[in-house]
């Protein structure tokens, strides 16, 4: 439009009073002076693209946005970095070779424009075969959610899978309701999910029965579902929990829920981006009366930190996570059960549930994870100094639970 409306259209009538034909007209006039107009539009959306296009990690696609979710969650700033340079130089060399294309048309150079459109078809090529012809189809796809602890487990079955000879790639930073779905249409092999998560989230049960009855239903209602298979317990749980810093619960008075929910007007409260919208939340909150001056969220690595810098006063936190006990954090207890179980355990999916040498490769690791070991495991990615990786912490834990 903005193409259009620039045409001068004196230039236009004399190109009709020479008597230039339709396509002549469009090929030697309009398409030369339109030219910088329609590729301006196309370089600002093009850039545009490939910025949004990093989060496509967060649906389970492998991006430029692998290495930023990862840093952030795990602090690794170089790695968060490496991210950020390599989406902008694409975006910096893609910027420029649609200005040479640009300035071919303009300058009526087809060479140059060829040129450019060849390097540019190219780079698409080369894009499309890293995704479809590198062999990824032929190894193992674990996937992980966005936080420290499911990078851990996912490099944890990852090697112990490559000690039985199979390859394998790991998919970061889904979700959970893009990870189950993952697992369950076999778009990735292995995930460890959470009872509680499968049974409100999936199942939409509201009731809250015994671990094992739990399990149970869990197990049935997965087969029936989708044929994923659950392979077990690993041994620990991961459940959502109210945390405060000590000082402050013990200013307030607050040792569980019921307390919490007293003070709550006057309080902020923060959690993960998924937190609130889950049905975990709903379920606490109504049990309680929960009602918080705000609400913030926060990445699941940054929520301690904002509970230590007062950006919140109390969090949703995880039981299994070692900065609990590192930051001396009140965990405030549930008395009326309002949180459901949340036993770690591993999915296969339907088209390896069958698979009874790659089951049997992954026997050792069901229930051979205790909630102390995955503590210190998680603890060695998020604190401060001498962080370990993911690979190193999963490679430690291994160690430490002796596999």
């Amino acid at each position: 439009v903005t193409a259009q409306a620039n045409l001068d259209p004196g230039v236009l009538e004399a190109a009709d009073g020479v008597g230039m034909t339709g396509w002549q007209k469009l090929r030697l006039v309009e398409a030369p002076l339109t030219a910088p107009f329609i590729m301006a539009g196309i370089r600002t959306a093009s850039v545009w693209t490939i910025g949004a296009a990093t989060l496509a990690t967060t649906i389970g696609q492998p991006s430029l946005g692998d290495p930023i979710f990862a840093g952030l969650q795990t602090q690794n700033w170089a790695l968060v970095l490496a991210g950020c340079i390599a989406s902008a130089g694409l975006a910096l060399v893609a910027d420029n070779l649609l200005g040479l294309i640009e300035r071919g048309m303009a300058e009526r150079r087809r060479s140059l424009s060829l040129g450019g459109l060849a390097v540019v078809v190219l780079g698409i090529a080369a894009a499309l075969f890293a995704q479809f012809g590198s062999g990824e189809r032929d190894r193992v796809l674990i996937g992980a959610k966005g936080f420290s602890e499911q990078y851990v487990l996912a490099r944890l079955i990852g090697q112990r899978l490559e000690a039985a000879g199979y390859r394998v790639a790991y998919r970061d930073g889904l979700g959970s309701a893009v990870a189950h779905s993952a697992v369950s249409s076999g778009d990735i092999d292995l995930l460890v999910d959470y009872t509680g998560t499968i049974w409100t989230n999936q199942m939409k049960r509201r009731d809250n029965p015994p671990r094992d009855t739990m399990l149970a239903e869990i197990e049935q209602w997965e087969q029936a579902a989708s044929g994923t298979r659950v392979l077990g317990r690993l041994g620990f749980e991961n459940a959502y929990a109210f945390a405060m810093r000590e000082d402050r619960a013990a200013a307030l008075g607050v040792e569980d829920l019921a307390d919490l929910a007293r003070v709550a007007p006057q309080l902020t409260v923060g959690g993960d981006p998924e937190f609130f919208e889950r049905p975990e939340w709903v379920a606490v909150r109504d049990a309680y009366g929960l009602k918080f001056a705000s609400q913030r969220n926060f990445a699941p690595t940054f929520m301690y930190n904002a509970l230590q810098s007062g950006e919140a006063d109390v969090i949703g936190a995880y039981t299994s996570d070692g900065r609990i006990a590192a930051d001396r954090l009140r965990v405030l207890e549930d008395k009326r059960q309002a949180f459901p179980n949340y036993d770690a355990v591993l999915l296969a999916s339907p088209g390896r549930a069958a698979d009874a040498a790659f089951i049997d490769a992954l026997r050792p690791v069901i229930g051979a994870v205790d909630v102390d070991a995955m503590r210190e495991a998680n603890f060695a990615v998020d604190r401060d100094e001498e962080k370990l990786t993911p690979d190193e912490a999963a490679r430690q834990l291994a160690r430490r639970v002796g596999l």
